[in-house]
């Protein structure tokens, strides 16, 4: 299993994912990482704004989880955005510069050479459909990373009262300069309601985020989720939280 939405806010990301934009001199490090990551993003640019072809090894028909490919653009209070299934040979330098950043490093444990992250996607892509690597794509341009799954039938689901078609998702806000804006809740009930809108069957939206990742909590807490036990899992306790169909309205 994926580790939980290790870093909806890593580093910063939201204390309830919520920032200050503030008046501060960048050192030349920091200005430095911006433009590496600039870099990778403009290695990944040539499908931004148009329409991703089906992901590299991902099983054509999508049925376990409704064909995330094609669910589309959604409008947000931060942008129109879009899932895009990941495609190796175009998107691994991107999605293993974010792994190895520290913060997301820390509950992701995935840092290090490319071909840790590559190992890590290509066992998604070479399953069975029930585990979705995505882009998260706002306003044309790649900033964070997703995993849409099946969480009753995940592993998660030994440790929990499951119930058929239920739904998880986990997130990195990959680029520093993205964290700690209110992206994360902001993007996190969008994709949420996006899950509830594409798979009819689906009744609630999964999250089980690292208890010691409190901003990660925030953030699921501001975007609607509802908290509803602390479970062990094999290697870390857990905060498993819900979206409800029935409540989407009211929260």
């Amino acid at each position: 299993m994926p580790p939980a939405d290790a870093s909806a806010n890593a580093g910063a990301v939201p204390t309830a994912d919520c920032e200050d934009t503030l008046d501060l001199r960048l050192s030349d490090e920091l200005i430095a990482l911006f433009r590496e990551e600039r870099a990778d993003v403009d290695a990944v640019r040539p499908w931004a704004g148009g329409t991703a072809p089906p992901a590299s090894g991902h099983p054509e028909a999508d049925d376990l989880l409704d064909r995330v490919a094609d669910w589309g653009p959604t409008a947000t209070p931060v942008g129109v955005f879009h899932l895009v299934p990941v495609r190796i040979e175009r998107d691994l330098p991107l999605v293993s510069r974010w792994m190895n950043d520290p913060a997301v490093a820390a509950f992701w444990e995935l840092s290090g050479p490319q071909s840790v992250t590559e190992d890590h996607l290509l066992a998604q892509l070479a399953g069975d459909g029930r585990s979705v690597p995505c882009l998260g794509v706002l306003e044309g341009r790649p900033m964070s990373y997703w995993e849409i799954y099946r969480a009753d039938i995940d592993p998660l689901a030994r440790n929990y009262p499951a119930r058929p078609h239920d739904t998880g998702i986990h997130l990195l806000i990959g680029g520093v300069a993205d964290r700690g804006r209110g992206l994360g809740s902001a993007l996190l009930r969008a994709v949420a309601d996006l899950v509830l809108d594409k798979r009819s069957a689906c009744a609630r939206v999964i999250a089980e985020p690292d208890l010691r990742n409190v901003p990660s909590i925030a953030a699921f807490l501001s975007a609607g989720f509802g908290f509803s036990a602390e479970v062990d899992l094999p290697a870390k306790r857990v905060a498993l939280m819900s979206r409800d169909r029935s409540l989407r309205h009211l929260l």
